[in-house]
C-alpha cells in the first residue's frame, strides 16, 4: 500500500517540481477569469517548493516500504 501511495507521490511531486506551469493548468486555470494561463512568480516558488515536499515523501515511503 505504501509503495503505490510513495509512486503517486512521486509521479505528483516531478509534474509539480519540473513544470509548475502544467500543474496550474490542470488545478486551477479553472478559477481564473482572466484567462492569462501564467501563473505569478510565488505560485511557481511555493509549487516548486511544495513538489520537493511530495517527492521526498514519495521516497522515503518507498524507502520504508524496502527496508521494513
Amino acid at each position: 500500500m505504501y509503495i503505490f501511495l510513495g509512486i503517486i507521490f512521486v509521479i505528483i511531486g516531478l509534474i509539480m517540481l519540473i513544470s509548475p506551469k502544467t500543474f496550474y493548468q490542470i488545478t486551477e486555470n479553472w478559477k481564473d477569469n482572466n484567462k492569462s494561463n501564467e501563473p505569478s512568480k510565488s505560485y511557481i516558488i511555493s509549487t516548486k517548493f511544495g513538489g520537493c515536499a511530495f517527492l521526498i515523501v514519495g521516497l522515503a515511503s518507498i524507502i520504508i516500504c524496502f527496508v521494513c
